[in-house]
């Protein structure tokens, strides 16, 4: 017993962690995490970028429906579901520090035959035993605490992960409002363009019946008029498509989103201010991918030291009692008290290789899984740095088309009165009315293409996941 106990507090004292104790992989330098699109253009500024980034938008409707979708969204129950199976898989690595134990109870009863006397006789034997049996595994070189630091960093994968797809879903639902408003108002423009270009065909067949025109003024005058018209079924279409989307994005069925508000939006969602972009290392600090590449990086570097805890002898404490008798009232007797206690060494010797190779197996992943931090890293500036680009490209853009629009506008009244007044040919009224209708549709996908610039700057921000509403989950029972 004494001998146990030294060989015990020995084999605590050597104790020992293998395998690479890990390290975060450092920062990038200020210079090259910078965000140069921002320090170059006007439309943004360093400021940090708000929480709740939808906001800006200053559209109630749109507000609403993005906290729906973070609190209703299937694909965040299924990143919610993934973190408490990592959660439940780190408890499950921590019961391996406590001791494992068992109890058993057993009655047997038995019939044998005496031989050598006559006649032969039978006896019949009851036994009555219960016993309690424990074990403990030492954790001599470290392998239960790397497979508790894995499933630590799991836990923060799993975490950013969920974060990650908040990203998404409020960006998503942000840009799927946006089209939907975008394509209705597309439609009201050729809506528009189709009364006003109403107007010159009655005017054409007026003057053509009064003798002052021809049949191809009226046949162009028509053809502007379908032209028109042939646009509004597509954008509408477009429209529904974009609400149908959006309603699922908000964890309803695509029927219930015709009743909203979402649905009778017309006015494209725009950030009219300044956009807040904060810097380049708060942008790496928030971006949830990030995160969880350095998390799994964390988590694969910490199963280089189970693979590499296999490679050694395991150490585990043994201990039983038991209390047995022919009558159940013997249980309780010293005579049928029994016990064991003492370690036990097993050693499974890597002569074929295998355990090993696990070792560099496992260490080629973490190399693999550093690559694609350092990665995701520079994919976030880039992507970062590509949505500012188009976003400040969208917004000089749409504020040109805005003035083509005012000026195409002017021009089509001018050369109304002029046609009226037969200053104008008719070729000339329609080449302004074209001009006027195309700048008017231009301008209307501009600001369409501005909303989803914008959104797209703020799902590269990697925000909208900080203070996220809780998630309803929904429970399949338990037991």
């Amino acid at each position: 017993m004494k001998r146990a106990l030294a060989l015990l507090l020995l084999s605590l004292v050597a104790a020992c962690t293998v395998g690479p104790n890990y390290e975060r992989p450092a920062s990038l330098p200020p210079e090259q995490a910078r965000l140069q699109e921002a320090l170059s253009s006007g439309t943004f500024a360093p400021t940090p970028l708000p929480p709740k980034w939808w906001r800006i938008f200053d559209d109630a409707e749109l507000d609403r429906l993005v906290e729906q979708a973070l609190t209703r969204n299937t694909d965040l129950r299924v990143s919610a579901a993934s973190l408490q199976r990592a959660r439940a898989l780190l408890s499950e690595a921590g019961a391996a520090r406590l001791p494992t134990s068992d109890t058993s109870a057993r009655y047997t009863r038995s019939r044998s035959q005496i031989t050598g006397v006559t006649p032969p006789q039978a006896v019949t034997t009851n036994y009555y035993s219960v016993g309690f049996d424990a074990n403990y595994e030492i954790d001599l070189f470290g392998g239960v605490s790397r497979s508790i630091e894995a499933a630590r960093a799991d836990v923060g994968a799993a975490q950013a992960a969920v974060d990650a797809s908040r990203v998404s879903v409020a960006a998503e639902t942000a840009r799927a409002y946006a089209q939907a408003c975008g394509y209705g108002a597309q439609a009201d423009v050729a809506r528009e363009t189709e009364t006003l270009q109403g107007r010159t065909l009655d005017l054409t067949q007026r003057l053509f019946s009064a003798g002052r025109g021809t049949r191809s003024q009226v046949d162009q005058a028509q053809v502007l008029v379908e032209q028109a018209r042939a646009q509004i079924p597509t954008y509408e279409a477009e429209r529904r498509a974009a609400l149908y989307a959006l309603a699922v994005l908000t964890g309803d069925p695509p029927s219930a989103i015709m009743d909203t508000a979402a649905a009778k939006c017309r006015t494209v969602p725009t950030a009219r201010t300044v956009l807040p972009v904060g810097d380049g290392a708060a942008l790496l600090a928030r971006r949830p991918d990030v995160r969880q590449a350095e998390r799994q990086l964390a988590a694969d570097t910490a199963r280089i030291g189970v693979a590499t805890a296999a490679l050694y002898p395991s150490v585990t404490l043994l201990g039983g009692v038991t209390l047995g008798g022919t009558k159940l009232s013997d249980l309780g007797k010293s005579s049928g008290f029994g016990y064991s206690l003492g370690p036990l060494i097993s050693w499974n010797f890597p002569f074929n290789g295998a355990a090993r190779a696990r070792v560099r197996e496992d260490r080629a992943i973490a190399e693999g899984s550093l690559a694609s931090f350092d990665g995701t890293v520079l994919t976030a500036l880039k992507e970062t740095e590509q949505a500012l680009a188009r976003a400040g490209g969208a917004a000089e853009r749409q504020s040109a088309l805005a003035r083509a629009t005012t000026a195409s506008s002017d021009a089509a009244r001018l050369s109304r009165l002029r046609f009226d007044f037969g200053a104008d040919s008719f070729l000339q009224l329609v080449d302004v009315e074209r001009q006027r209708a195309e700048t008017r549709a231009a301008l209307a996908q501009a600001q369409s293409d501005l909303a989803d610039a914008q959104i797209s700057v703020f799902k590269a921000l990697g925000g909208g996941w900080e203070n996220a509403p809780p998630l309803a989950v929904k429970s399949i029972g338990t037991h």
